[in-house]
């Protein structure tokens, strides 16, 4: 590292730059987040909280071809934060160094990172700031056992198209939002026409884009419903308590072992979504789940708004 006096307390940014290697690396960074930790090793830290400021940068590798706009593809700067969440939340700790080896290395089980650095300060303590930063590579890190981030495991609800006119709709909402469990909602394609092609390929993303408008249709009725379609916003929307609506085309299209059930089979696409999901339950408005559907299921009836 050349430089290393002037260095020291420069961001983390060009620390990381003046250690590049030859392997050309992207980097993501996170700035100056602050979090109220009960943290210290002598008795006055003990019972308290004071506030601890983050900074992180991730180098990752390089995206292979030309980018494709797709959150799935990359290292989203919601598992660095959750990464810090975690670690906090595991147990109460004594030293800095000990918590930020553990972000390191958590941060390091995500598969583009191959390097990271790691600044914490107390801001709290004495005059000043006090700090420790280290810098952790993917070869230098013990192994540790991949472990998902607070991995939600939501409830899946189906709504048919008789459940989304029906006037206990809003009934509905209001419990699922009461449970405190995190909710994806699927719904059907909707009654309209939509057109037929020859193209099975074709007609299969015509018939996922008429479930998506249905899920529109849904988002507007009611604004605590927000229709999602990738993995990385599912994740964010299921631990931060927002009901979400399922868009399938992108899971459906780019999923290894895809559902063999037709679009036109709503109910059918919900309960392999589910499982896709490990889903904790999954509950059926206005049609009758099939036995054995692997998961614990509730039928609820169109006449009542019990659930």
């Amino acid at each position: 590292m050349s430089d290393e006096t002037r260095l020291a307390f420069e961001p983390l940014e060009e620390r990381s730059k003046a250690a590049a290697s030859a392997v050309g690396l992207d980097r993501i960074s996170l700035r100056d987040h602050i979090e109220d930790v009960e943290i210290g090793a002598f008795q006055a830290e003990r019972g308290v909280t004071q506030r601890l400021r983050f900074s992180v940068v991730v180098e990752v590798r390089a995206s292979s071809g030309e980018t494709d706009d797709d959150v799935d593809r990359i290292l989203s700067y919601d598992r660095v934060t959750e990464a810090i969440s975690y670690e906090l939340a595991a147990e109460r700790l004594n030293l800095l160094e000990t918590l930020a080896e553990r972000v390191a290395e958590r941060i390091l089980l995500e598969p583009p990172a191959m390097r990271v650095f790691v600044r914490i300060e107390k801001l709290d303590r004495g005059s000043g700031d006090l700090g420790v930063e280290i810098v952790r590579t993917r070869v230098e890190t013990k192994p540790v056992a991949a472990v998902e981030v607070n991995k939600p495991c939501p409830d899946v609800v189906f709504l048919t198209n008789q459940a989304l006119a029906s006037t206990h709709l809003s009934g509905w909402i209001d419990q699922l939002a009461d449970r405190g469990r995190p909710v994806l909602i699927c719904v059907g394609m909707h009654d309209a026409d939509v057109p037929k092609v020859a193209s099975a390929l074709s007609q299969r993303r015509i018939d996922l884009l008429s479930i998506e408008q249905n899920a529109l249709l849904l988002a507007a009725r009611d604004p605590r419903c927000v229709v999602v379609q990738t993995r990385t916003e599912m994740d964010w929307a299921l631990r931060n308590g927002q009901i979400s609506i399922w868009a399938p085309s992108k899971i459906v299209l780019d999923a290894v072992d895809a559902p063999t059930s037709d679009p036109r089979d709503g109910l059918g696409l919900a309960l392999w979504f589910a499982k896709e999901m490990q889903a904790r339950s999954i509950v059926s408005i206005g049609e009758t789940l099939p036995e054995g559907a692997g998961l614990p299921t509730q039928n609820v009836t169109i006449e009542t708004v019990a659930l």
